[in-house]
C-alpha cells in the first residue's frame, strides 16, 4: 500500500514554522477542492467519462491556478471521508496530487519516494483487480506519461551525488527498490500482457474487435482502464528504452501499433507528439533517415494545422517545446540524408526559416559544422538516464551527464564517417556514368581506398527496418560494372496537390473579401 505522506518529511517551506506564514494547511480542505472531490468521485462512479474529463483537464487546472499556485493542493487523508474512504479514488487523488507537486514545486526525495509507492498500489489494483471504471484516455495517457518521468526525474536527482545529505544518502540507501529500473519496465510490460492489448489490436486487423473505432472506451459497460494502460505503456516502454539508448528494443516494443494509420495514440494530442518524438529520434540513431523523415514531416504539419485548437490546454507549451525540438531533429537527417523531396512545402519553408541558415553550414563537415551538429542534437535529444544505483563511496560524484556524453560520442562519430561520404555523393550527382580511375584521381586517392569508401557509402546509406529488411536512405546510388560507376538518381515525383489546395485557398479568402465590398 502507499505510504501517507508525513510532513515532517517535507521541505522546509511546508514545516510547522513556516505553514501559517504560507497559509497552507494540508487538513484545510477548500468549499470548492470539496465539491470537486465529491463530484469527481459520483461521476467516476457513473463511468460519465465526458464530465470526468472536463474536471479533470479543466477543473482541476483552475482550482490549480487559483487556490495552489505554489503549495500542494490537500493531503488524501483530509478529503478521503468525502469520498467513503474509496482506496481507488485516493490513490487516483493522490496521483494527481504527486502531478500537481512535480509540476508546480520541487519534490524532496521523501516525497518521490511515496509517489513512488502509490504508483505500486495503484497499478497493483488495475492490474489484480476487476477495476470497474472508464477514464479519459487523456487521464491514463498522462498517467503512463507521469509515471516514465518521475522514473527519469528520479534518476537525474539520484546522479547528482556530490551535494547529497547524509540524511538523504540514508534515504537512497533505505529505499533502494524505488524507481528501480526493472520496477519501471515490469509495470509496464504488465500492463501490455495483462490488457492483452497485443492480441486486441491484431484481432482487430480481422475485424474481430473495436478498438480503435472506439478510441479504447468500452460501450458495453466495461471497463477501458486496463486496456487503455496497456496501449499507452508500449508507448511508455519506446520512451524508457530510448532514455536507456536501446532504440532497437524500443522500437520492437512499438510494433504492435501501425504509426501510419490513425490510432488511440493520436487521440491523445500527448501521446501523438511523445510516440513520434522518440519513434523519429531511435530511427535517427539506427541511421533509418528516410523513416525518420517521413515521420517528423507528418507530426511537424499536423502540429501546424492544429497547434491554435491547444493553446488553452495545460499541454500547449510542451507541444511548442517538441514542436522546435523535432525541426532540429528533422535538420539533422536532412543534412545527413539530403532527401527534401519527402518533406511538405510548408514543413520545409518553417524548417529553413529556423534552421536554413545552419544546414548550409552542416553540409561543409568543417569544425564549426561539428559544433552546429553537438548544439542540435544536444538541444533535441531525450534527457538521457543512467538507471543503475549510484557509488556511495567518497568522494561523491555527479554521473547525471554520463549517458547523454555517451550518446553525443555515438552520434558524433556517425557524422565523422558521414564526412568522407559528402565527397562522393558531390561527385556521383554530377555524372551518369565514370571510371573508377577517373573518380579515384579526382578524390586524390588510389582504387583499392576509393572502393573502401564506395563500400563505406553503400553500408551507411542503407539500413534494416524493423523487418529486418534492408532499405536504402541514399538520394543518390550507383552499381559498378567492368570498374565502370553508373549512378542512379531518384527521381522526384513532382506534387502539385499541396500547390493547388494553397492557391484555392487563397482565391476563397479573395472572393470572400470582395463579397464584402459593396459597390455604389
Amino acid at each position: 500500500m502507499a505510504t501517507n505522506y508525513d510532513y515532517e518529511d517535507a521541505p522546509a517551506a511546508y514545516d510547522d514554522a513556516n505553514r501559517q506564514d504560507l497559509g497552507y494547511d494540508p487538513n484545510f480542505v477548500p468549499d470548492s477542492v470539496k465539491s470537486f472531490v465529491v463530484h469527481l468521485y459520483r461521476h467516476i462512479r457513473e463511468k460519465n467519462v465526458y464530465e470526468i474529463h472536463q474536471m479533470y483537464e479543466i477543473s482541476f487546472q483552475t482550482l490549480s491556478d487559483r487556490l495552489f499556485k505554489d503549495t500542494p493542493w490537500p493531503s488524501v487523508d483530509a478529503v478521503a471521508h468525502f469520498v467513503d474512504n474509496d482506496q481507488v479514488f485516493c490513490l487516483l487523488y493522490r496521483e494527481m496530487w504527486f502531478r500537481h507537486l512535480y509540476a508546480r514545486l520541487s519534490p524532496t526525495l521523501k516525497q518521490r519516494i511515496d509517489s513512488w509507492d502509490n504508483y505500486c498500489s495503484l497499478f497493483s489494483v488495475v492490474l489484480h483487480s476487476a477495476v470497474n471504471m472508464q477514464l479519459p484516455n487523456q487521464w491514463l495517457w498522462d498517467m503512463v506519461d507521469e509515471f516514465v518521468y518521475q522514473f527519469q526525474s528520479f534518476c537525474q536527482y539520484r546522479a547528482k551525488m556530490k551535494n547529497k545529505t547524509e540524511q538523504e544518502i540514508a534515504l537512497l540507501k533505505q529505499y533502494d527498490q524505488a524507481w528501480n529500473v526493472y520496477g519501471v519496465l515490469n509495470y509496464l510490460q504488465a500492463f501490455v500482457e495483462k490488457s492483452n492489448i497485443i492480441q486486441i489490436l491484431e484481432q482487430e486487423k480481422e475485424g474481430l474487435e473495436q478498438f480503435t473505432a472506439t478510441d479504447g472506451y468500452d460501450y458495453s459497460g466495461g471497463s477501458n482502464v486496463l486496456k487503455v494502460l496497456g496501449y499507452f505503456s508500449m508507448v511508455g516502454l519506446l520512451r524508457v528504452h530510448c532514455l536507456l539508448g536501446d532504440y532497437q528494443t524500443g522500437l520492437k516494443c512499438l510494433l504492435p501499433i501501425d504509426i501510419s494509420q490513425q490510432g488511440v495514440y493520436t487521440s491523445v494530442i500527448g501521446s501523438h507528439i511523445t510516440t513520434i518524438y522518440h519513434y523519429g529520434f531511435a530511427n535517427l540513431m539506427l541511421r533509418r533517415y528516410v523513416e525518420a523523415i517521413r515521420e517528423f514531416n507528418k507530426i511537424l504539419l499536423y502540429i501546424y494545422k492544429t497547434k491554435q485548437y491547444h493553446q488553452k490546454s495545460p499541454q500547449y507549451e510542451q507541444i511548442l517545446k517538441k514542436n522546435e525540438q523535432m525541426y532540429a531533429l528533422l535538420a539533422i537527417c536532412l543534412s545527413l540524408c539530403p532527401q527534401v523531396k519527402l518533406v511538405e512545402e510548408t514543413v520545409n519553408s518553417q524548417l529553413r526559416e529556423k534552421y536554413g541558415e545552419k544546414m548550409t553550414r552542416m553540409q561543409r563537415y568543417d569544425d564549426e559544422a561539428f559544433a552546429i551538429y553537438d548544439e542540435l542534437f544536444s538541444y533535441a535529444c531525450p534527457k538521457f538516464i543512467t538507471p543503475s544505483a549510484p557509488s556511495f563511496e567518497e568522494p561523491l560524484v555527479n554521473y547525471n551527464q554520463d549517458a547523454y556524453r555517451l550518446q553525443l560520442k555515438l552520434f558524433l562519430y556517425e557524422v565523422k564517417q558521414q564526412q568522407l561520404l559528402s565527397g562522393v555523393r558531390t561527385f556521383l550527382k554530377v555524372y551518369s556514368t565514370i571510371s573508377l580511375g577517373k573518380l579515384a584521381n579526382y578524390m586524390e586517392v588510389d582504387e583499392p581506398t576509393l572502393r573502401t569508401i564506395l563500400l563505406t557509402y553503400k553500408h551507411k546509406t542503407h539500413a534494416a527496418d524493423s523487418d529486418k529488411k534492408i532499405t536504402s536512405n541514399a538520394d543518390v546510388d550507383f552499381y559498378i560494372d567492368d570498374d565502370m560507376i553508373h549512378v542512379v538518381e531518384s527521381k522526384p515525383t513532382k506534387q502539385y496537390g499541396d500547390f493547388y489546395l494553397r492557391q484555392i485557398v487563397k482565391l476563397e479568402g479573395v472572393i470572400t473579401d470582395m463579397d464584402r465590398v459593396k459597390l455604389d
